[in-house]
């Protein structure tokens, strides 16, 4: 089964862009990581940013999270959020049909 990941983003006042900037270079890295099968960027109306990721297994979003473009990541968002990243894992209860009940 896939888990879902989400990661909100509090950028300080004023720095929504670099934010953003320093989360694109991430998004086409992460794309080339085994199991990634979404990585993804969302503007929130209350000025955060939600990533939305989807993984093939738990054992490969943990090597992600251990990995290099993670750590260049972290880096680059030094002194610009306003709180640490919150990041919550998700497994989909499907329901519906099997290309809409779940992502």
């Amino acid at each position: 089964m896939s888990i879902i990941v989400t990661a909100v983003f509090t950028p300080i006042h004023g720095a929504f862009d670099k934010v953003a900037a320093a989360l694109t270079p991430a998004i086409a890295e992460v794309h080339q990581e085994p199991g990634c099968l979404l990585y993804a960027i969302h503007e929130a109306p209350n000025g955060q940013i939600v990533m939305i990721e989807k993984w093939q297994s738990a054992d490969l979003l943990d090597a992600h999270g251990d990995g290099d473009a993670v750590k260049r990541l972290n880096s680059s968002l030094e002194g610009l959020l306003e709180v640490p990243v919150e990041v919550t894992r998700l497994v989909a209860i499907p329901a519906g049909t099997a290309s809409q009940g779940a992502l």
